[in-house]
């Protein structure tokens, strides 16, 4: 098999197309630089750091694992040994970590070859891909238009074929959310069932590692590889990680919620349209709808701004010139140093932030503002354990609209804001989220839903997203038949 063909096969195939020896690693490798990123990347500007003697050295070191000879582009957040590792930021430019992510690893062990490392926000700080000091990423589908942040970068990859799977980073939907707009499947799970050793640190309690696949059962491949308790990182699940390998185990028996109150008003029709197609497809493989009312949006989004910008002003207090990255040269003193640093190598939208942040844990406002979102945030969880009593999981929005329009809100933060108000929920309560896509709009732009469940329910979310991936034809269609993918076409 050619470069030319490979690059179109999932994760899976390609894995056993290396290991059967149909496909050399290299071959496999570079199959998606050879095919779609020469017609795609100079307008798409997916990746930020790229070496093909890195990936050669890493194809002729890969393994027969689950992903052998997979390519894999991870957010640029993850902590890379033969990459840079910058997060969008100028303030790092340049920096080259002496380890690994734990993640970054695991996939090495599987098999996986590190293709390069994916555009980003700033810091994770946005949900456009705009907020980068290496310009914005721009939607496959629509190169007007944004492929949604943070992590827009490798959803935009796997949307045009650059690799079959990619790494994000999710703190208030930044992988579901760019999920969504590029049209491909995107995992949030379970808090603390992928290691954070090596995530570059926005919101420590909310930040987590997920996942991008064209298709469900690379989901599940990749999830397997790389789940699991790490002594590095504490915020780790001691328990083993719940199996994957039923992932088209399918919904016959099961209760999903319908939370019809969310998407009365200011959500677009063709996301309440996606809803209802994926709602007959569960039904139609034994799955039960149960109306119910939730909690409102702009209730999550306020708990959630105040929570992430504190947690991001701690975090951040690190970059300050001294021990890496960026200095700025016109320093007198201290205090100059770290103020011109900072001034210079931030961006203004993690300037904003950290300055939201601080502001709520001074002294005369941490009890009026982050304590009260702390409140506040237990409310929500305890939102998501009442839902949950009454069904299995939960469909939803991944996102209020369909892409839109680069610069359309980078004026107007607030409205950038509530692009998340339909993911945020699942950070602040540490559930698993999986974005599902379904097709294509008639002005050519990605549909799909959200699938909410309890913590460590991944199984069975994966079960209702491959229900839905074969439209509800699971008792026709076997675990070996993949959905044709909807490739971008226009320019």
């Amino acid at each position: 098999m050619s470069a030319a063909e490979a690059w179109r096969l999932s994760a899976a195939s390609l894995a056993d197309g290396v290991r059967a020896g149909s496909i050399g690693y290299q071959e496999a490798i570079e199959s998606g630089w050879e095919g779609p990123a020469a017609r795609w990347e100079p307008d798409v500007h997916a990746v930020v750091h790229a070496d093909p003697e890195v990936r050669r050295r890493g194809a002729a070191g890969s393994n027969g694992g689950p992903l052998a000879g997979v390519p894999v582009l991870v957010k640029d957040n993850l902590c890379t040994m033969d990459y840079p590792t910058t997060c969008g930021s100028r303030i790092l430019g340049g920096y080259r970590p002496p380890y690994d992510a734990t993640v970054v690893a695991r996939l090495r062990e599987a098999g996986a070859v590190i293709t390069g490392k994916g555009n980003m926000d700033e810091f994770a700080m946005g949900s456009s891909t705009e907020y980068s000091c290496y310009g914005p990423t721009r939607n496959p589908y629509d190169l007007e238009r944004v492929p949604g942040g943070s992590s827009g970068g490798p959803a935009a990859a796997v949307a045009y074929g650059l690799c079959p799977i990619g790494l994000g980073s999710d703190t208030g939907g930044s992988v579901r959310q760019p999920a969504a707009f590029c049209g491909v499947f995107g995992l949030k799970p379970t808090y603390g069932r992928l290691s954070r050793y090596g995530l570059v640190a926005f919101g420590s309690s909310l930040d987590q590692v997920g996942i991008f696949a064209r298709h469900a059962g690379d989901v599940a491949l990749a999830y397997a590889a790389l789940a699991g308790p790490d002594p590095f990182d504490a915020t780790t699940r001691l328990g083993p990680a719940p199996g994957v390998s039923d992932w088209d185990r399918g919904v016959r028996g099961l209760t999903f919620g319908w939370p019809a109150n969310l998407w009365k008003e200011g959500v677009d029709p063709e996301v309440v349209g996606a809803l209802e197609q994926a709602a007959a497809c569960l039904e139609r493989c034994g799955a039960r709808r149960s109306p119910l009312d939730f909690l409102p949006g702009e209730y999550a989004v306020a708990t959630y701004y105040l929570v992430a910008t504190a947690e991001a002003s701690s975090n951040l207090a690190r970059f300050d010139g001294v021990r890496y990255g960026f200095r700025h040269p016109e320093s007198d003193d201290v205090r100059a140093l770290y103020t011109r640093t900072r001034s210079a190598g931030f961006g203004p939208e993690v300037q904003r932030r950290i300055l939201l942040g601080t502001y709520a844990l001074s002294a005369g406002y941490y009890d009026a503002y982050y304590l009260t979102a702390q409140r506040a945030r237990t409310r929500i969880r305890r939102e998501y354990e009442a839902a949950f009593a009454r069904c299995d999981f939960m469909l939803m929005p991944a996102a209020p609209s369909l892409p839109f329009r680069l610069g359309e809100k980078t004026d107007d933060p607030l409205e950038m804001y509530l692009s998340d108000i339909f993911t945020l929920g699942a950070n602040l309560a540490g559930i698993p989220g999986l974005t599902v896509p379904l097709d294509l709009s008639a002005a050519g732009l990605p549909r799909a839903v959200q699938l909410l469940g309890p913590e460590d329910s991944e199984p069975l979310l994966l079960g209702a997203a491959r229900v839905i991936e074969v439209r509800g034809e699971e008792t026709r269609l076997g675990r070996d038949h993949l959905t044709e993918f909807a490739w971008p076409t226009k320019r």
